[in-house]
């Protein structure tokens, strides 16, 4: 790792929320791989052979009439990971239930109490969509059901998932590091049902579930929902998450082809939640 070469970027971020949360979500799909929030904005970090004169171009918001961003950039040889976001990662609570914090934060007073190291993934439970799909898992029924996290990034929600009863739970990512880092949460955590799987969609055939959550991009939801679909137990329980209040139609439109019924919706800063029966 020492030796990789990375871009940092540096934007401004006018207005700065919900600004800096979308710009960091667009960030990630376009493979950008650290972020720090800053008091103006979002310091981003790409690898220099992942980048190309073009990968702004697909950054909506640096096109959207809402916001006013500018950026720098710089060439960097070596980050230190851990102690860029040590120094900016608070623990939150949500709903005063469900605390996730790193491993130096003092432990809080929650029914729920996870440890996560994100480093490089994504799923500190601070991104809305993250902190909805929490609050789902709350609010929803999980004592001894199949669970999938599709897409799990540091596999917070699976973790959650088994401290409400869970099992058997899946854990997938199509990211080596999201995979590597899961299996230290889970490990971290003590968790004894949550399987980690390093690939996408496409190792779900013949797996069956009680509840699906898929907490990414727009596009690999609508991509994938028919896959989803056919590993949902009947009566079973889809969460989707990773689109904006716009999206709304277009999932909603993918899923009710699938004979599924919108039972829930969550709003975050323009970000949403979806709760789907089968």
């Amino acid at each position: 790792m020492s030796n990789t070469i990375y871009l940092g970027f540096y934007f401004k971020v006018q207005p700065l929320q919900p600004g800096a949360e979308i710009l960091i979500a667009e960030l990630g799909e376009a493979g950008f791989e650290s972020f720090v929030e800053t008091d103006e904005g979002v310091s981003a970090y790409i690898q220099k052979e992942a980048w190309h004169e073009h990968l702004l171009d697909d950054i909506q918001i640096l096109n959207s009439n809402e916001f006013v961003i500018t950026f720098t950039f710089e060439e960097i040889e070596q980050i230190n990971w851990n102690e860029a976001w040590e120094k900016n990662f608070n623990p939150i609570v949500v709903d005063n239930l469900c605390s996730v914090r790193a491993p130096f934060h003092e432990k809080p007073n929650t029914a729920y109490d996870i440890i996560i190291e994100p480093k490089m993934s994504f799923g500190t439970g601070h991104h809305e969509t993250t902190h909805m799909m929490i609050q789902h898992i709350l609010k929803n029924d999980f004592a001894n059901k199949s669970v999938l996290d599709m897409g799990c990034g540091t596999a917070v929600l699976a973790i959650l998932a088994e401290k409400k009863g869970a099992k058997p739970i899946d854990a997938i990512d199509y990211d080596n590091w999201c995979y590597l880092n899961s299996l230290e949460n889970v490990e971290r955590n003590h968790c004894k049902h949550i399987t980690v799987i390093e690939g996408d969609a496409r190792v779900l055939k013949s797996k069956k579930y009680d509840v699906i959550i898929a907490n990414i991009n727009r596009n690999i939801l609508l991509q994938d929902m028919q896959t989803y679909v056919s590993c949902l137990n009947a009566h079973g329980m889809l969460f989707l998450s990773g689109f904006y209040n716009d999206d709304i139609p277009l999932i909603q439109e993918a899923c009710e082809k699938q004979m599924l019924k919108l039972a829930e919706i969550l709003e975050r800063n323009h970000w949403v939640s979806l709760k789907f029966l089968n």
